[in-house]
């Protein structure tokens, strides 16, 4: 008579093999693909960047355009540009949960609810000789379910805005998540971050459509209907970002060329 092969310990040693062999079969798929995955979030970097900055040409690849930017390190305390990291390296979102690389921000002065703030940052420049044509500046900051990833670009004034884009974020698809919209994104080129000679940023999102005839409407962008909470941390997320805790000490230094 047949031996049965149903007992439990076939049973469990099949299971223990298909166990072991899925495990090597996920782990080195992992291992295999990092490389390409890398690349894919580098290139994602970069055409991201090349769209807040309005850079395009379908005749070349993302790493031919982004040839022309330069990428930078600034530290936020000084305003100034440093070399105590590498760009090629570094990840500002890493750095702002390490205690050596971050700072705690205090409540009153976090209004883009980031709680840590990186020490340094890369900004991206487009120049001419030593003339800046633009800067596009990371920012990010909470908005209704999520933080909010992005880049914000700016002319050689370093006031007016060239455009801003997320990468990443959580908003709700048709409300908040509008912020992906062409339509919304092209309502931010030509306004303008600051009154003149002033660096308190006063770019923000405002309930319902800017008024043209308004004498402040080149500081105003419409609200995304319906995402009052988005909108919100949007405009906490530019005027954090673009603050005294952000980047306009470097923006001074930039337009006074003391970085």
């Amino acid at each position: 008579m047949a031996a049965n092969n149903d007992t439990i310990g076939k049973t469990l040693t099949v299971t223990i093999l298909l166990c072991v062999i899925c495990s090597v079969v996920v782990s080195a798929a992992a291992v295999l693909l990092k490389p390409q995955q890398v690349s894919n979030k580098e290139l994602d970097r970069k055409s991201n960047i090349l769209a807040a900055a309005g850079i395009s040409d379908p005749s070349k690849s993302v790493d031919e355009l982004f040839a022309q930017i330069t990428t930078r390190m600034v530290d936020l305390e000084t305003g100034k540009f440093t070399d105590e990291v590498d760009p090629a390296t570094y990840d500002a979102t890493k750095a702002a949960k390490d205690p050596a690389l971050s700072v705690k921000l205090d409540r009153g002065e976090d209004i883009a609810s980031i709680k840590r703030q990186a020490k340094y940052m890369p900004v991206y420049l487009v120049q001419d000789g030593d003339q800046i044509e633009k800067v596009i500046l990371p920012v990010h900051g909470y908005g209704l379910w999520s933080t909010l990833y992005g880049f914000l670009a700016l002319e050689g004034d370093l006031n007016t805005v060239i455009g801003l884009g997320f990468y990443s974020h959580a908003e709700t698809p048709g409300l908040g998540g509008e912020v992906d919209n062409p339509a919304w994104k092209a309502l931010w080129p030509g306004k303008k971050v600051y009154d003149e000679g002033s660096m308190d940023p006063k770019l923000h999102l405002i309930k319902g459509n800017v008024d043209p005839a308004s004498p402040t409407a080149q500081h105003q962008v419409d609200g995304l209907s319906g995402a009052t909470l988005t909108s919100n941390g949007v405009t906490n997320l530019v005027q954090f970002w673009l603050g005294e805790n952000g980047y306009a000490p470097f923006l001074a230094n930039l337009k006074a060329g003391e970085v």
